[in-house]
């Protein structure tokens, strides 16, 4: 239960990072934010091990909390294609 926790944690705090870094008009509340740093942290965590043979061991590292954003940011920015090519 505490892992699900500070994944939670860490989501949230990716993803808010990634939207300060990429403002826009995303929209959401605090649940679209943990969403999108928890993508971003699956899919930063599987690019970093897939790319870079990165093993994270700690569930608060530092590692974890940098590709937590670079994941949320690749999301929204894949996220903003998806909603400018329906407009």
């Amino acid at each position: 239960m505490g892992t699900i926790i500070a994944y939670i944690v860490i989501g949230l705090i990716g993803g808010a990072i990634a939207k300060a870094i990429l403002p826009g008009k995303q929209g959401g509340g605090w649940i679209a934010t943990i969403i999108l740093g928890i993508v971003g942290a699956l899919l930063g965590g599987f690019l970093g091990g897939l790319l870079f043979n990165v093993k994270y061991t700690d569930v608060f590292s530092f590692q974890g909390l940098i590709t937590s954003v670079i994941g949320a940011i690749l999301v929204l920015v894949i996220w903003g294609f998806i909603q400018k090519r329906r407009a």
